[in-house]
């Protein structure tokens, strides 16, 4: 593993599991228990991003041991260090 000091740097990494693209006049409308649907399947992969790229795809998953409970992602691909999948 890499000494750098920056290798300790902590970063916030986002999981995006789908869009979706109502509109306005249907937001406002939005009351609480309202469904927002997505464009993606429960099965489908999700997608990590570091600010606005993407560095790896994986699947959701619940934690385990002491994290049962807990979302988790299992990675399924990894940018390589260009950056591309």
């Amino acid at each position: 593993m890499d000494d750098s000091p920056f290798s300790h740097v902590p970063i916030e990494i986002t999981v995006s599991v789908g869009k979706a693209r109502p509109q306005v006049r249907e937001l406002l409308k939005m009351q609480r228990d309202a469904v927002l649907t997505l464009d993606r399947r429960v099965e489908d992969p999700v997608e990590l991003y570091v600010g606005d790229r993407l560095i790896a795809r994986g699947v959701l998953q619940e934690g385990e041991g002491d994290q049962t409970g807990q979302l988790a992602v299992r990675l399924t691909e990894v940018a390589s260090g260009g950056g591309a999948l």
